[in-house]
Parts: C-alpha cells; structure tokens; sequence
C-alpha cells in the first residue's frame, strides 16, 4: 500500500520542480541585441572560465567566477534585466545562475535559450 501511494506522490515532485525549473521566461535573439544596445541587461554566462575565456557575449559576467560574490556584480535596481545563458538551447546549467539572481530578489530574470551556440550561429561578436 505505501509502494502505490509513494509513486503518484514521486511523480507530483518531479512535476513541481519541473515547473520550478521551467519559470524563467525566454528572450530572443532580437529583444537581447535590443537591450544590450540600449544597456538595459546584465548577462550571465554559465559556460564556465574555459568557454568564457574562449568567447562570451560582449558584457557578460563569468557566472562560476563571481558566483560567491554575485550581489558585488549585479546591479543595485532589484527590477533590472538579467538574462543567463549558457551553451545552447538544450543546457540546463543557465538555472543556476537564473535561481542565484533570484534568490537575490531580482525580479526580472530570463533566460537566452539558444546560448552562446546560438549567438555564434547567428554570427554575433564574442568577446575574449
């Protein structure tokens, strides 16, 4: 009996963190070439210092380097845009520093899908 009780409630938790996992809203290409133009955005990369240093999106803070000193990098309006990203549509490691920006009460948190694969492919600049 608690076999079957326990894998509906097993399924429920994957469902919630799931959905928790999945609340950052997504930007184009468009709408972050727009803001980075216009200084409206504070990126993260979460490639980690090897991709980094191998090119990011110009102005972006290496997430693992400052990951102990976020609140330090980011800026002092709560309501700015951060958007993480990390190596392409199908990484999951840009949560990380999604969920750290969040947990410091920045409410404006997105998430560039196509990472930095797809500004590459989209032949945008790096930076080194």
């Amino acid at each position: 009996m608690k076999k079957i009780l326990l894998l509906p409630l097993l399924a429920l938790l994957c469902l919630s963190l799931s959905a928790i996992a999945g609340t950052f809203p997504d930007i184009t290409l468009p709408q972050l070439k727009s803001a980075i133009a216009s200084k409206q955005v504070t990126l993260l990369d979460v490639n980690g210092p090897v991709s980094y240093a191998n090119g990011h999106i110009p102005g972006a803070i290496d997430f693992t380097a400052h990951t102990a000193n976020l609140a330090s990098v980011l800026p002092a309006d709560k309501n700015a845009l951060i958007v993480a990203y990390c190596g392409n549509e199908h990484c999951g490691a840009y949560a990380r520093a999604a969920e750290a920006a969040q947990k410091l009460g920045y409410t404006n948190v997105q998430h560039f899908k196509p990472g930095i694969a797809g500004w590459k492919e989209a032949n945008e600049p790096t930076e080194k």
